[in-house]
């Protein structure tokens, strides 16, 4: 049996110290005070015995038992608001939600599409699409307030408890206006470093592989490269600038299409990602997710084999 003193409010304040990594961001995401979180956090180590968070000098990490703690924690907190969206939904209109996760990538290549053909089958249903980065997304997967996640697969100490399915590989592009001065000529590495660039932020997915790619050029990120996940401040940027866009093929796809963005001459091959759906492990989709995945699923390997 549970002890009756470990209460839903230490399970959520571990969780998000643990997601965040820190007392301070914790704090400010709960909107309470640092003091408060770590009381918390010392209680529930109290009625658990061994520590869950290393203290001292050094970044932040939790002990070997916290790690483990975190899974069955993420997966009870899960279960439980599983639980109450089905009860308020047994008890209310007969309309089910599918709340599904969606990174940039998929947002405008694979999403609008998939979407559109879940609505068409007339299910008593509607799709809910949420954006965030990576880590965001994950947790809010983890504790059931997402179905699922649609984007790049992250990194594999990140996703205990949860299963991948691949469904398509995508590469990073570099994106500039049409016109931009590098779309025509040569020794475009030696040329690239003189322009402004708009970089994935550390953390999210695709930023150690940009990371890379600039490495092979022989090109380092300018001291004044501004960081962002924001598609439309990436769209407006490039096209009103010079600024040089390093990102996922998928979230300027469309863009290129209509001729509102080019793509650099650039081996990016290297670059090849998985993007597929992040679920939950052990914990099947309702009927109306199901069908929300088989139709992502359909789009995205009609993209694939136009690929």
């Amino acid at each position: 049996m549970l002890d009756p003193a470990i209460k839903l409010r230490h399970l959520a304040t571990f969780l998000a110290v643990a997601r965040l990594r820190g007392f301070a961001r914790a704090a400010a995401e709960l909107h309470v005070s640092q003091p408060a979180i770590s009381k918390t956090i010392r209680e529930l180590e109290d009625l658990l015995g061994p520590p869950l968070v290393e203290r001292g000098a050094g970044p932040f990490r939790l002990t070997a038992f916290g790690a483990v703690f975190q899974r069955h924690a993420a997966a009870a907190v899960g279960a439980l608001a599983q639980g109450v969206a089905a009860a308020r939904q047994a008890r209310g209109p007969a309309v089910a939600v599918v709340v599904v996760g969606a990174l940039p990538t998929v947002s405008a290549r694979i999403l609008p599409r998939a979407v559109e053909d879940f609505r068409r089958l007339g299910l008593a249903a509607r799709a809910r699409v949420v954006t965030g980065p990576n880590d965001v997304l994950q947790a809010q997967l983890r504790h059931g307030e997402v179905d699922m996640v649609v984007g790049r697969m992250g990194e594999p100490d990140r996703m205990a408890g949860l299963g991948f399915e691949h469904l398509y590989s995508e590469r990073v592009v570099l994106a500039v206006r049409p016109g931009h001065p590098l779309c025509g000529g040569r020794a475009l590495p030696d040329r690239l470093a003189g322009f402004p660039m708009l970089l994935p932020p550390p953390g999210s997915i695709i930023r150690p592989a940009v990371d890379r790619l600039l490495l092979s050029l022989g090109v380092a990120a300018p001291d004044d490269a501004v960081e962002t996940v924001s598609t439309a401040f990436g769209r407006g940027t490039v096209s009103t600038t010079d600024a040089v866009w390093i990102i996922s093929e998928g979230v300027v796809a469309h863009d290129v299409e209509i001729g509102a963005l080019a793509l650099l001459p650039v081996d990016t091959r290297d670059t090849l990602g998985p993007v597929g759906l992040t679920t939950r492990v052990g914990a099947a989709l309702s009927p109306a997710a199901e069908a929300l995945a088989d139709a992502i699923r359909a789009v995205a390997a009609g993209h694939r084999d136009s690929s």
